[in-house]
């Protein structure tokens, strides 16, 4: 794909990647659960400073997919479902529970987490964006020497 240009950065977590009229997201983590920990912390601080967010609401997320992709494109929509059902922007993203299971002569991947949330506020979260939905675009997760990295683009 060439150089990328990163626009912006979460030590550690994620980067904001160059995109024409979207945004771009290389999320990292040391495990699978930790990369999809980050790339929800990631969806959210699109939208607003997730660190102005006080998480006094929990909610409880799941979601399941055919392959890894799949289940992370999930993972973003049911979390970015908070927002449009309930307002709710998140600061802390917890998987609690991944799994791979074998379903007849399929596999099925699932998760489920804790998203630590507040109710939106104009005036104290700063919107930035707001986020569509996530999208398959450009989307690939992979596993070097001593991380996880995922790559989605998510519809402004």
């Amino acid at each position: 794909m060439g150089e990328e240009k990163v626009i912006y950065t979460r030590q550690g977590v994620y980067d904001a990647l160059e995109h024409m009229g979207d945004v771009y997201i290389r999320a990292r983590g040391k495990s699978i659960i930790e990369l999809l920990e980050n790339s929800g912390i990631a969806l959210f601080d699109t939208m607003v400073d997730t660190l102005k967010v006080e998480p006094g609401v929990e909610r409880v997320v799941e979601a399941s997919g055919f392959d890894m992709e799949s289940l992370l494109y999930k993972w973003l929509e049911e979390l970015l479902i908070l927002y449009y059902s309930e307002n709710l922007v998140c600061r802390d993203v917890v998987v609690e529970e991944f799994r791979i299971r074998r379903v007849d002569s399929d596999l099925e991947y699932s998760v489920r987490g804790r998203a630590r949330c507040e109710k939106f506020s104009h005036e104290k979260h700063e919107p930035r964006v707001e986020v569509k939905s996530p999208t398959y675009s450009l989307m690939r997760i992979l596993k070097t020497e001593d991380e996880w990295i995922a790559y989605f683009v998510l519809d402004i």
